[in-house]
């Protein structure tokens, strides 16, 4: 049995979604709501991250950047037509330059200020620090968001996918990402037509199907989120 421990609203839990459903693994999804603190979470991952895997009651596999190499390297060895780790050195230094972009670079600048704001503080109770969104906080993250936007759609310009020539892990990582930030209406797709065609590939494939079935309780996504074709 393969478990994984996520939050609709993370990054790395969207990019690890992705890879179960293009390597063809179905796990059970464990909701988990970090800022609760539960003692069983943290005897699993005592850093409260997440995505944390778990499989066959193995010992728990943690972070999206770890969690996509295990898959690549047990379940995508299997199915070599499915790998998510391309070839040679220069080719994965690449791929893993652009899934630390995506989960570390953008996650520190952008989403995590936007998903505290917009999401985690409805979520919260207010002895735990919600409330109000910080409207200097939006603004820092959005401004750093166009930054990103640009450097992105550079790379879809470019390249047929954003390691290369190959779909990679990179490309879950960033989809994933900018899925949570799509889902709140944050990007402005009009404004870069090689990522808003990229992203179009990428939620038409079936591993997207059930990120974009997904809805948070009072919060449901903008009118294009759904649509193949925005």
């Amino acid at each position: 049995m393969t478990v994984l421990y996520h939050h609709p609203m993370s990054s790395g839990s969207r990019a690890i979604r992705l890879a179960l459903g293009e390597l063809g693994v179905e796990p059970n999804l464990a909701l988990e709501n970090i800022w609760e603190g539960r003692e069983e979470f943290l005897r699993l991952n005592p850093a409260g991250s997440l995505p944390v895997l778990v499989e066959d009651d193995q010992q728990p596999v943690v972070g999206a950047t770890v969690i996509g190499e295990y898959l690549d390297e047990t379940h995508g060895v299997m199915k070599p037509d499915r790998r998510l780790t391309p070839e040679g050195t220069m080719a994965r230094a690449e791929m893993r330059r652009l899934v630390d972009w995506a989960l570390t670079k953008l996650e520190d600048e952008v989403t995590r200020y936007l998903v505290q704001e917009r999401v985690t503080k409805r979520q919260m109770p207010a002895s735990a620090g919600g409330g109000a969104p910080d409207s200097s906080a939006l603004r820092f993250a959005r401004g750093n968001l166009k930054y990103h936007i640009q450097y992105l759609g550079y790379l879809a310009s470019t390249r047929k996918w954003m390691a290369g020539d190959h779909m990679t892990f990179a490309d879950l990582a960033i989809a994933g990402a900018l899925s949570v930030l799509d889902y709140m209406g944050e990007v402005e797709w009009s404004e870069n037509e090689p990522l808003k065609d990229w992203y179009a590939r990428m939620k038409s494939r079936p591993s997207f199907r059930p990120l974009l079935a997904e809805r948070l309780r009072g919060l449901p996504p903008v009118s294009h989120y759904v649509d193949l074709d925005f």
